[in-house]
């Protein structure tokens, strides 16, 4: 199986702007780009698809270039509903070097900014250089246009096909680029710097996209979706990411094996029989969340995501650090509570109990556990020694509700 045949059975590849391409991805040898605004300082797993096609590209042969817009990034690129809202240029320059650090940490890949060539054009020369090569019916033909024309779009928004074409020709004419990937939703941009090559310079460019990555109702892994899952690992903990992807759905997770990793064909097939014949076992979705972690973040963070798992099963925690408990509970409601309580206050306050009497029901039914240890005495006070590292307890009521308290 060629490079091309394995992006196909991956499901990898959507739209592709000419046959010849698939000869040359096969070949080697092409110097590309992927291009995203910096409207956050890290990328998400939205964005992971598409950089880890650029990675799968880079090992066949080809040079890598990303682009974060730190110009387009001011503007925003057209959303399917409504206009995006602009950030500020401070803003877009600090998510512009978190977005820098973290995909030369990842990937190794030459970054540049297209604010260093937007910077020095001028109304006019935008328009006799770049606008007068648009039909403006051919820019209404595009999709993401035509689908908000009814609601109304801005000539800021309707301007950046433009924008993103100008960055295809610079990168083109000034580092190579004879190839512009990306996620489906951004075919209509890639076509338009196409054509903008060929009717500026003569030259032929190439572009492809890939299908979007959707969970099984169709949402996208995105940040306008609430959803995101970030690469930080300090804003989505390497144990969210492993809850998150030992518990996607049996339908999706041989699709994500294709998408998210590098295990040959071979073994994600074992794995897709496995999924069939012993889904208790969940060990496709244990591999891809080994998969992505480990890239991400490091056998380390693996091991200490499958540890805190299991601290979790175990109902065990004074052994775990402050930072393990916020990366177990971050997105718990978490109660602040004065230390040298009765445990029967406590409760109530952290929302275990409604009241002191169903609190004693509680603790007479051995219902009640602190950090793991179960709670049998009515009159147990809940010390300052009692709190991991002086700030949290981990109240347990029965086997599965968890309440996190923080002391005042």
């Amino acid at each position: 199986m060629n490079f091309v045949e394995d992006l196909k059975w991956r499901g990898l590849i959507k739209d592709i702007s000419s046959p010849a391409l698939e000869e040359k991805l096969n070949k080697g040898g092409l110097t590309f780009y992927i291009g995203t605004d910096p409207t956050a300082d890290s990328l998400h797993v939205g964005h992971l698809s598409s950089f880890l096609i650029s990675k799968r590209l880079k090992e066949a042969g080809h040079h890598p270039i990303l682009l974060v817009g730190g110009g387009t990034g001011m503007i925003g690129d057209p959303r399917p509903t409504a206009e995006r809202a602009m950030i500020s240029k401070e803003e877009v320059k600090k998510n512009f070097e978190g977005l820098k650090a973290q995909v030369e940490r990842l990937f190794g890949f030459e970054v540049v900014n297209n604010n260093d060539w937007y910077k020095d054009i001028n109304i006019i020369d935008f328009l006799r250089d770049y606008g007068k090569y648009f039909n403006v019916n051919y820019m209404l033909d595009k999709d993401i246009i035509r689908r908000r024309l009814d609601t109304g779009i801005t000539y800021t928004e309707f301007s950046y096909m433009i924008l993103q074409a100008l960055d295809f020709k610079y990168l083109h004419e000034n580092k190579g680029v004879d190839l512009q990937c990306a996620g489906s939703d951004q075919w209509g941009n890639i076509t338009a710097g196409i054509d903008l090559i060929r009717k500026s310079t003569g030259d032929e460019v190439f572009g492809f996209t890939m299908p979007l990555v959707t969970d099984s109702q169709g949402h996208k892994f995105g940040k306008s979706e609430g959803n995101a899952l970030w690469l930080d690992k300090n804003k989505t903990s390497a144990y969210k990411l492993y809850q998150f992807f030992v518990n996607v759905e049996d339908s999706m997770v041989i699709d994500y094996l294709k998408i998210y990793t590098f295990l040959p064909k071979e073994e994600i097939e074992r794995l897709e029989k496995s999924n069939k014949e012993q889904p208790e076992l969940r060990e496709a979705h244990k591999a891809l969340a080994k998969e992505i972690i480990t890239f991400l973040h490091g056998k380390e963070e693996y091991d200490r995501a499958i540890n805190l798992t299991e601290h979790l099963f175990q109902n065990k925690f004074q052994d775990l650090s402050k930072q393990d408990i916020e990366d177990l509970f971050g997105n718990e409601d978490i109660k602040e509570i004065e230390a040298n309580k009765n445990i029967l206050d406590v409760l109530v306050g952290v929302g275990a109990a409604s009241s002191k009497r169903e609190a004693r029901e509680f603790v007479g039914n051995n219902a009640i556990s602190i950090n793991g240890e179960k709670i049998t005495d009515m009159d147990k006070v809940i010390d300052e020694t009692m709190f991991i590292e002086g700030s949290y307890i981990v109240v347990k009521r029965g086997k599965k509700n968890n309440y996190i308290a923080k002391m005042k």
